[in-house]
């Protein structure tokens, strides 16, 4: 199970009741952020989410409302006792962005790792639970460079005991093959896979915020378990405003889930002038029926197939 929490869904400003762009995620106890506007620690306190075990943040573009809150963050995560090493990942000036945020947060009781502008699928390879994790990148259309991310959740395929009884593996070692690769017992090399079984079909998040419609992201998104996308104008008749400034309006994002097959939309990211983003709803559901409104503060758990 991945447990989400959408700590704020507001776009360029922060009203009452609305933080700005961040989304995070549990996964096997260690923590993922997607963006962090302002009011992101807020949001994680009052859910509970943690600060110290927080080990990876997806920046999409270092526009204010979704990197502001770093400053703080970052702080706070020392403060909490956090001593693992920080991986950021950003769009190109990420680097730029974080040696400025350094001025002025000067000592951190742990290491931090920044990947610039990753344009091919990767994974954190020397950390214990995000090796599993595939993220995938795609350059954005948005007034600075911008990226969209996907993040794709492994599953460990099911122990199967006639596979490892035909390979002649040890008992003992049963166990421990099913958590790491390969392990050398009494001059011999034993493999996972010869006590796996066949691959399962892993979870897949797709977080897409300001940028135009694009026909690239339909792939990009393809069968998405869950795609985040942002929502900035509800009504239609605000298509020369998302033009203009870069956003979407309910009607392409919901167009984009359908394109893209995703089982469920979740809209996010709206402008402060929408005061009630349920009242534009059927603006998405009429094209993507399974569509849902963020809330801040909004919690959900996406599940494996079994």
């Amino acid at each position: 199970m991945i447990d989400l929490v959408l700590l704020g869904c507001g776009g360029n400003v922060p009203i009452p009741n609305r933080n700005l762009s961040s989304l995070f995620i549990n996964y096997k106890g260690k923590k993922i952020l997607i963006d962090c506007g302002e009011g992101t620690q807020v949001s994680m306190r009052m859910k509970n989410c943690g600060f110290k075990d927080v080990d990876l943040i997806l920046i999409t573009h270092l526009h204010g409302d979704h990197i502001i809150g770093l400053i703080g963050l970052l702080s706070t995560m020392g403060n909490s006792g956090k001593v693992d090493d920080l991986t950021i990942v950003g769009p190109r000036g990420i680097i730029e962005a974080i040696k400025a945020i350094k001025v002025l947060v000067e000592y951190l009781p742990y290491n931090l790792n920044i990947i610039e502008n990753p344009l091919e699928t990767f994974s954190l390879e020397n950390h214990p639970v995000f090796k599993d994790l595939q993220i995938s990148t795609l350059e954005l259309d948005h007034s600075t460079e911008c990226l969209g991310y996907s993040l794709y959740f492994k599953r460990t395929p099911k122990f199967n005991i006639e596979k490892a009884k035909a390979n002649n593996v040890p008992q003992n070692l049963w166990s421990k093959l099913q958590k790491i690769d390969s392990i050398f017992y009494d001059k011999k090399k034993y493999t996972s896979d010869m006590v796996l079984g066949d691959d399962r079909k892993g979870v897949k998040l797709s977080f897409i915020t300001d940028t135009r419609f694009l026909l690239t992201i339909p792939d990009f998104i393809r069968h998405s378990d869950l795609f985040v996308c942002e929502g900035m104008y509800g009504d239609n008749m605000d298509i020369s405003k998302a033009v203009k400034n870069k956003h979407m309006t309910f009607n392409e994002a919901a167009s984009l889930a359908s394109l893209g097959e995703v089982k469920q939309l979740l809209l996010t990211h709206f402008s402060p002038s929408l005061e009630n983003p349920h009242d534009y709803l059927k603006n998405a559901t009429r094209i993507f029926p399974n569509t849902i409104i963020g809330e801040d503060r909004l919690s959900l758990s996406l599940n494996y197939e079994n």
